[in-house]
């Protein structure tokens, strides 16, 4: 006699009663918790000044047809992590946000680090633009928003300043000056056209109006420039006056009276947010040393599952629901982005932010910071500049996304593809690329929900083949890329491995350049595969996919047309449809170009570093200033390869002829 399934109804109410009795056994201690599905996934990580009274006020709530309610009525499981402090608590959420991507948890993907303008340690500093970990042995300005401001910024200072940019191995060894001198952007220090001490109040200057105190660099221009009409020295006279001028133009340029502002004004971040059609904008403009040095945008991703539900809802009552959703998204950047990252002591922002969360972002990052959202005066006005920004920021993303949404359609009309939402529409396209047949490399790039997804990007290195076979590359990287999918599929697997588990041994051999997050999920076959090339490519496609098993109707060949200009390609078939041509205005193949190039470009890309690494020993030392092809070839030659320089000391590299003792520092901590 067989037994009854279990009711449903009692094994959920089952869950509810052992969750409920787990949420009353937390401390009342800060913390960090996660929620999860009934099938594991991860719906929402949060943090909290005290566990207990947060995590329950989920569940003893009535959350009504809310976000938060329907994620409510997912929750099968919870984590938690005691810490010692919110502060603490806000790291290890931020962490964990970006690590784990949570349904419900608004998020900023991360960016490289910000750059910097340099001053390296030196009798004559130069100027450098800078990304990375900073060193106390120099100095360093910024951050800046973007590489445009601070290259900018180095030209003010060349045509201010005239301070050097030279690297040191050049500075050493020059027997005149070059043309910098010549057009009036250097002083010349390294042909003694310039002596010490006023290179050094150059230098000074230069620092001073970096940190906010224009005013009274201009002044003492002013005063050096009457000692010299004094002395008669005329034209010594009108070289400060002209920098006085160009000075007083950059000046007029910020449209910021520099006296009128305080002190807490001359380092300041404005943040304006702007939500629309289901995606939001946070627009980040910076102040340093009272001068604007521009903006940058933000697009969050899960804005529709997690408008409402931002790290900072109030502990008594859920409010979050209430909110607007610009609140929300304003504090999960705020939360985000700084982690990590210098914050200034004083924000701007579009809309109020909750104490709460500045006070655990001071203690973090070791600064009291504090939020204004209904400034006055030239705050206000920066403001405004911010919001006018995101408000444009979104149109264009929109209207792209919109167009991009329109080539999906076109694509799957054209060749009348058997897809209900063109969103969930995956292609993925391949390229070879080699040089004579050396340092050969192929490339897998994805689109899909109507953009390409970098994080899916993967290179493959091809050994084994003749060199410049590209037919014979292209059956090894299609094998490698589908023959274990092709397994998962032919045996009905459900649960087959997420979305590129099947590559992540090429994955790890030839790394992409940008973030190879495996994609979640069920393992899935493209729904096209653009090859790179006419029929001879597209058959050995199709022995490929016949040996695996797999649907050849699949495979789209791009070939080039007619003198091989761009917009004449053709689309040939591996399973023997005639061949199409879209048009040259066709939106259609205006996607399929778009997916080629990107994938032509990124093995491309791979093809030269995977060259270079090959005849140099490695691209590193080529990335370090100062180390140029005799030293870089020193160095090789000495310690037997890359691996041996990187196991060296400082001691041993500056051994080497020609590398000083600063520049083995350099290397030592560039390798490490």
């Amino acid at each position: 006699m067989t037994e009854a399934a279990p009711d449903p109804t009692d094994v959920a109410a089952a869950e509810r009663a052992r969750l409920l009795a787990e949420v009353a056994a937390l401390p009342a201690l800060p913390g960090v918790y996660r929620w999860f599905d009934a099938q594991g996934a991860l719906l929402y990580v949060g943090k909290a000044r005290n566990l207990k009274k947060r995590v329950s006020s989920y569940l003893h709530k009535d959350h009504g047809g809310t976000r938060i309610g329907h994620m409510v009525s997912r929750i099968a499981r919870l984590e938690t992590t005691v810490v010692r402090s919110e502060a603490e608590a806000l790291l290890l959420e931020n962490n964990l946000i970006k690590t784990l991507d949570p349904k419900f948890n608004i998020l900023f993907r991360d960016d490289k680090s910000y750059p910097y303008l340099k001053l390296v340690s030196h009798p004559f500093p130069r100027m450098a633009y800078f990304r990375g970990a900073v060193d106390k042995k120099h100095r360093y300005f910024g951050p800046y928003p973007n590489a445009w401001a601070v290259k900018q910024t180095i030209q003010l200072m060349q045509k201010v300043f005239r301070l050097r940019t030279c690297e040191d191995t050049v500075f050493n060894h020059r027997s005149r000056p070059c043309l910098l001198y010549q057009i009036q952007r250097c002083s010349g220090p390294c042909v003694g056209l310039v002596s010490p001490a006023d290179y050094a109040r150059d230098v000074r200057d230069a620092e001073r109006f970096l940190l906010g105190e224009p005013q009274a660099v201009v002044e003492d221009l002013q005063s050096q420039m009457m000692v010299h009409a004094e002395a008669l020295e005329f034209e010594q006279a009108a070289a400060l006056r002209d920098r006085i001028g160009s000075l007083s133009r950059v000046l007029h340029q910020q449209s910021v009276d520099a006296s009128s502002l305080s002190s807490s004004d001359k380092d300041v971040d404005i943040l304006a947010v702007k939500v629309a059609g289901g995606r939001a904008c946070v627009n980040l403009a910076m102040v340093r040393g009272s001068r604007h040095l521009g903006d940058r945008a933000y697009f969050p991703t899960h804005v529709d599952e997690g408008a409402a539900l931002s790290s900072e809802e109030a502990d008594e009552a859920f409010e979050a629901a209430a909110r607007p959703p610009e609140e929300a998204v304003l504090e999960a950047f705020i939360a985000q982005h700084y982690i990590g990252q210098p914050v200034p002591p004083q924000l701007v922002t579009s809309h109020p932010v909750d104490e709460s969360l500045l006070d655990a972002l001071g203690e973090a990052a070791g600064v009291k910071v504090r939020a204004q959202h209904q400034p006055r005066e030239q705050r206000r006005i920066w403001l405004e500049m911010a919001a006018k920004g995101a408000e444009l920021s979104l149109a264009r993303l929109l209207a792209e996304e919109g167009s991009a949404q329109a080539r999906t359609r076109a694509l799957v009309e054209a060749l009348d593809l058997d897809i209900a939402d063109p969103s969930q529409l995956r292609i993925e396209c391949f390229d070879i690329s080699h040089t004579a047949g050396e340092a050969t490399q192929a490339s897998c790039v994805v689109y899909e929900n109507h953009a390409m997804q970098s994080g899916q990007y993967r290179r493959f290195n091809i050994e084994g083949i003749t060199g410049g076979d590209d037919y014979a590359a292209m059956r090894q990287v299609l094998n490698r890329r589908y023959a274990k999918l092709a397994e998962a599929v032919a045996a009905g697997k459900a649960d087959a491995p997420a979305e590129g588990a099947a590559v992540a041994e090429d994955a790890a051999a030839a790394p992409a350049e940008e973030s190879a997050k495996p994609r979640r999920g069920p393992a899935r076959l493209p729904d096209l595969v653009l090859v790179d090339g006419g029929r001879g490519q597209v058959s050995m496609a199709r022995e490929v996919f016949e040996e695996l098993g797999l649907d050849v109707g699949l495979i789209v060949g791009v070939e080039k047309g007619e003198g091989r200009k761009v917009g004449l390609e053709e689309l040939v078939f591996a399973d023997g449809r005639e061949k199409v041509y879209l048009g040259h205005d066709s939106a259609a193949l205006m996607l399929v170009a778009q997916i080629r190039d990107e994938a032509h470009r990124f093995a491309i890309t791979g093809m030269r570093a995977r060259r270079a690494s090959v005849r140099t020993g490695g691209s590193r030392l080529e990335d370090i200033a100062g180390v140029g092809p005799r030293k870089r070839a020193r160095l090789l030659q000495r310690f037997g390869g890359l691996r041996g320089v990187a196991s060296a000391g400082v001691d041993d590299l500056a051994s080497v002829e020609g590398i000083s003792k600063d520049l083995a520092e350099e290397i030592y901590r560039a390798l490490h």
